[in-house]
Order: C-alpha cells, then sequence, then structure tokens
C-alpha cells in the first residue's frame, strides 16, 4: 500500500492499516493528534475506527503545550 503521509509519500505491506495501528508505527500511540484523511478532519473518537487504503492522502499533527 502507497500513500502520502505528511506530504511524503511511504509505503507498507500491508492492503490496509488501521489509522491506530499507523500511528503506533509513528510512536504516536497515545499522544494527542489531530488527523486528516483525504482532506476531511477527523474527530478523536472516529480514528479507532478508521482504515488507512492505497492512496489515502494523510496529514498527522501532534498537538503539544506551549506558551
Amino acid at each position: 500500500m502507497n500513500i502520502t503521509l505528511n506530504g511524503e509519500d511511504r509505503s507498507f505491506p500491508q492492503n490496509t492499516l488501521p489509522l491506530p495501528e499507523l500511528l503506533e508505527l509513528l510512536k504516536l500511540g497515545g499522544q494527542p493528534v489531530i488527523v486528516e484523511l483525504n482532506g476531511n478532519a477527523l474527530l478523536g473518537r472516529e480514528l479507532p475506527s478508521i482504515k488507512i487504503k492505497d492512496s489515502d492522502q494523510i496529514e498527522i499533527v501532534r498537538i503539544v503545550a506551549g506558551g
């Protein structure tokens, strides 16, 4: 499967990949993130049910506190 992740082409051996698994692979599991899938922002409650497919475009932004 080939996807675009934060503007970069990435390949994964799976045909589909659950979004939580992708976040774990990126070492973002359990961290607060905002995810956009194919131009649509996802709600936090949607993340567990999303499956990433070939050609998907994903933007992931970590939420960090600061001042």
